[in-house]
């Protein structure tokens, strides 16, 4: 039996990762969100429905959210206070705003906390899986490839048994397209509706009050373009018509 502990935000990346590790044979699964006090925590709602729609299919796939809302208080961020969050694209320099310091490696940490204890219950690998990606580099220093290596070598030196953890960030080196090529693949070799697991995401920075997303945030840019890159009409709720 291969087990995976996943960091499941309730976004694209990290939804898609879940359908992979399904396809690739993972079939026991512990999600985990986290709550942080991100103004977007229609994504943690999002996740919920997600795996209700999985475990429905007869997959393994559990779900628990951490509480960190006491950290995200103490944390200078759009994304966590009352700065305004900025619209445009991921490159332009505002965006910088958007970044919670450590958020990743926080994220990391508590992921691999839970795999080294399901591997020594069992003295058998679980992997932990994380969907940072080649798009998220401009912004996100936590999400390149050196600090994501760096990041696993001082999990491995500072815990026994983290030879029993598997370390999966399968996107590093491809974008939010490639995640939704891969993810159309996956969904048909599970026999799961791609719109459905899709629509039951949510990317933006900005929801409604509704968790409808108004497409102007840089996470909804990158997004959209996902899609009509790929021809395909996001089936996620937005504020004005898809066209």
């Amino acid at each position: 039996m291969k087990r995976g502990v996943l960091s499941l935000s309730g976004g694209m990346d990290s939804t898609c990762l879940l359908v992979n590790l399904l396809a690739n044979g993972y079939s026991e699964i512990q999600a985990i969100g986290f709550d942080y006090g991100q103004r977007h925590k229609v994504e943690l709602e999002k996740a919920q429905k997600n795996i209700e729609y999985l475990q429905d299919q007869g997959f393994d796939v559990k779900y628990q959210i951490v509480d960190l809302t006491t950290v995200g208080a103490l944390l200078d961020s759009a994304l966590t206070n009352t700065k305004e969050v900025p619209e445009g694209h991921y490159e332009n320099e505002e965006m910088k705003d958007t970044v919670v310091p450590n958020r990743n490696i926080m994220f990391s940490s508590i992921v691999y906390a839970v795999a080294l204890s399901l591997s020594s219950k069992n003295d058998n690998e679980v992997a932990i899986a994380l969907g940072m990606h080649d798009g998220d580099n401009a912004v996100y220093p936590d999400c390149r490839p050196e600090s994501v290596q760096a990041v696993r070598h001082a999990f491995e030196i500072s815990n026994w048994g983290s030879e029993n953890v598997k370390y999966l960030a399968p996107y590093l080196e491809t974008n939010k397209e490639g995640i939704l090529k891969q993810c159309l693949v996956d969904c048909d070799f599970l026999d799961l509706d791609f719109d459905t697991v899709l629509k039951n995401t949510s990317t933006t920075y900005k929801p409604t009050k509704e968790g409808k997303s108004e497409g102007k945030s840089s996470s909804d840019i990158e997004r959209i373009e996902a899609f009509i890159n790929i021809n395909r009409e996001d089936p996620a709720e937005y504020t004005k018509p898809w066209e």
